[in-house]
């Protein structure tokens, strides 16, 4: 039964993500209720990105959204108001267009993606469907519906830890088998995977803690951000807890290497060596023959197109190389990596684009080039979990949300469990 519904009015608000700092977040008030959305907002971001805006000045040290959240309440939600929200592309088109900036840098992309995402939500309410569902419909994908792949970072280096480990994210993905794209293994795929990733987490933080009295804490995305000194120290450690838990035969390790935050000068400093590009391939290799890696997402810079091209053509046939800074999940990017052999995966940030239409239309293009999907959080992340639904609904083949821990990653988490529940087989 699909029941008309229009915008009856759409009030944003500060609130505060879980790094501590001001995100925007969006009542969108129909006839049948109010549907409310929450932005995140990244650490390591790209230059490419659609722009999040923020106040500047000493209040919140110039991130607040107090700017963002008056375009929400003064100049979208009039022109928005009486349009149906089951017309999606139509009104996020229209937000575009009163932004008028390819970038969003007028309204801001946590304006307008917070809008976006109420609309989805007030659209599948509706129709009276589940929002994974919606998503599927609109993203014209007719296959049949499975939980992406989970990939829990467990791990914290780079920007989200101070620990001084370069590689910024260490992700281990139980159950994963390359060769098994988009299947599952069993009818509880990811609530075993969810167990097991969960047991490895506690059996790392008891290693950690032995052997690093003080620990290190953890990082923004709630993995361990113990004192290790290099990669190897690091993987180490994962891989000796996944031995101590038995799973090693079924469990992966993705790195998101963010290597635009240790490139200058032409060169790549890791492990307190500076690399060219050939030498940073064959140190990835060394990790990849030691390790059980599937995945190494942004190993070069966001701008670097040679050195991505010459991973992916040496070992892109074996592991997944996977674009986020260098896409920054725009169509554009994503036509001109292909065209340029760049990678053989995308990873999906719905903020670096900002509209639900603008991310399932990168979607498309990457499965047009029979690419992968890994549909991502963010480091400053709040409770809401509408990726877990767009992942589903897109058919994207990975997600990740962080770690087994903390209320912002596993929202995302329990809501697949919940949505697994749904669509498993009889």
């Amino acid at each position: 039964m699909i029941r008309k519904s229009k915008i009856k009015s759409i009030f944003a608000r500060e609130i505060i993500d879980s790094r501590g700092n001001p995100t925007v977040e969006v009542d969108l008030k129909t006839d049948l209720g109010i549907f409310t959305s929450s932005v995140p907002s990244g650490a390591s971001t790209g230059k490419n990105e659609a722009k999040e805006l923020r106040d500047g000045g000493k209040r919140y040290n110039g991130k607040g959204v107090l700017k963002a959240v008056k375009n929400i309440n003064e100049k979208i939600s009039p022109k928005l108001k009486g349009k149906n929200v089951l017309d999606q592309e139509a009104i996020d088109k229209e937000m575009i267009r009163i932004d008028g900036k390819k970038d969003k840098s007028n309204l801001g992309a946590n304006a307008i993606l917070g809008v976006s995402m109420s609309v989805a939500r007030a659209a599948s309410f509706a129709i009276n469907i589940p929002l994974y569902k919606y998503i599927a419909d609109i993203s014209l994908n007719v296959s049949p519906l499975f939980i992406p792949q989970p990939s829990f970072n467990i791990l914290n280096g780079g920007v989200h830890a101070d620990n001084g480990l370069d590689i910024q994210e260490f992700m281990i993905a139980p159950f994963f088998k390359f060769k098994e794209r988009n299947k599952q293994l069993d009818k509880k795929c990811f609530k075993e995977s969810l167990r097991i990733s969960s047991e490895i987490y506690h059996e790392l933080k008891k290693i950690i803690n032995k052997k690093y009295p003080l620990g290190g804490g953890v990082g923004d995305e709630g993995g361990f951000a113990p004192p290790v000194k290099n990669a190897d120290q690091a993987l180490s450690l994962i891989l000796e807890a996944i031995k101590k838990i038995g799973n090693q035969e079924k469990v992966g390790i993705a790195l998101d290497c963010a290597a635009s935050q240790f490139f200058s000068n032409k060169k790549y400093k890791i492990d307190n060596n500076l690399f060219t590009k050939e030498k940073l391939i064959k140190y990835y290799e060394g990790l990849i023959k030691k390790y059980p890696i599937f995945a190494l997402e942004d190993p070069f810079a966001e701008e670097d197109w040679d050195g991505f091209s010459k991973i992916n053509e040496r070992i892109g046939k074996d592991i997944k190389i996977i674009g986020d800074d260098l896409l920054s999940t725009n169509p554009e990017r994503i036509a001109k990596a292909h065209k340029a052999k760049a990678c053989n995966g995308l990873l999906l940030k719905l903020n670096q684009i900002g509209t639900v239409t603008e991310s399932i239309e990168a979607a498309h293009l990457a499965n047009s080039f029979g690419w992968d999907i890994m549909v991502s959080h963010r480091s400053g992340e709040t409770c809401d979990n509408f990726i877990s639904d767009f992942a589903v609904g897109i058919g994207s083949n990975f997600i990740k949300s962080g770690a087994p821990a903390r209320g912002e990653r596993t929202s995302k988490y329990n809501r697949l469990l919940k949505i697994e529940e749904e669509i498993k087989p009889s």
